[in-house]
């Protein structure tokens, strides 16, 4: 039986990598019966069933679900308001709630804040939808617009976890601390705003089990997930320089971008109060931290590619 808490029976969409792994694998622990749902490019946990099935083709999901139901669905790889509309029709009537994995970045089109950014300070529910743009829809375009599809449905119990940039792990997949551990390695320049401004992060074990208290709960609507504490480039450099012997760090100011990875030219931060108020207790980033750069500044070396 499931821990108190916990959801019997899950779906996930995706959950191939990083944290999508571990959160699977924080509710097979706790006794939830979990299906996995993919094109079929990875195989789930052991434990888990497995659901082969393109998400973007309505028929097919439907088909390949069969009658299956869910307490909860945790959607990893939502990122288009098309694929939202098609997993909104596919699971009404199949699960209580779903939870969609978003992302600190949509709140990139909210004019600069002096300080961390609650959830209303994006409100998908009146963003019109453009299913059919011009231009591809960039990450968090893409993010806000699927928000927006299930915000505009109230009769589809649906929570956006908008997620901090996640760090920690040896299977981080970004390389972006790497990129400054190698720049830093090698005295090669970085590129930054002329004062670097914070953003808010959360280790990568901390969103798993973050998604997972998610998934017991019975709130709805959008939240903040990130760990207490604001962070700077030039702060990850220091900590990166502190650990790597005959580092230099070479930061390279310019007006206008690309920058690197975190420089940030305007406050990029959120305040997860709401998440702390429903009973989340999140770690402070000083506690993990160091640990994370100590161990990018082990890693081997990677070639280092263009000047920012």
């Amino acid at each position: 039986m499931p821990r108190d808490g916990a959801p019997r029976d899950v779906c996930v969409i995706g959950g191939n990598r990083y944290f999508g792994k571990r959160l699977i694998s924080r509710l097979l622990d706790a006794g939830a019966s979990v299906t996995v749902v993919n094109r079929g490019s990875a195989a789930p946990p052991p434990g888990a069933a497995h659901v082969i099935a393109d998400r973007d083709d309505e028929t097919t999901l439907r088909t390949a679900l069969g009658d299956r139901a869910f307490d909860v669905v945790l959607d990893q790889v939502c990122y288009t308001p098309v694929q939202a509309d098609i997993a909104r029709r596919v699971f009404t009537g199949r699960t209580r709630r779903y939870v969609m994995t978003s992302t600190i970045e949509v709140y990139d089109g909210v004019a600069d804040a002096s300080g961390p950014l609650p959830e209303t300070a994006f409100d998908a529910a009146s963003l019109p939808v453009d299913r059919a743009p011009a231009e591809p829809w960039s990450y968090g375009e893409g993010k806000r617009q699927a928000e927006a599809v299930f915000a505009a449905d109230p009769a589809f119990p649906s929570v956006a976890v908008r997620t901090a940039h996640v760090l920690g792990g040896a299977d981080d997949f970004t390389g972006r601390l790497a990129h400054y551990a190698d720049r830093i390695r090698t005295g090669a320049p970085i590129a930054v705003p002329p004062t670097p401004r914070p953003s808010v992060f959360i280790h990568v074990d901390e969103i798993a089990d973050f998604l997972f208290w998610t998934a017991g709960r019975e709130f709805t609507g959008p939240v903040n997930a990130c760990s207490h504490g604001l962070v700077d480039a030039a702060e990850l450099c220091r900590l990166l320089a502190e650990r790597i012997p005959g580092g230099r760090t070479v930061l390279k100011t310019a007006p206008e971008g690309p920058y690197s990875p975190f420089a940030f030219d305007r406050f990029y931060a959120m305040d997860n109060s709401r998440a702390t108020a429903l009973g989340f207790a999140f770690r402070d980033t000083s506690a993990w931290l160091p640990d994370v750069v100590a161990a990018a500044a082990a890693t081997a070396p990677h070639a280092i590619q263009g000047d920012n």
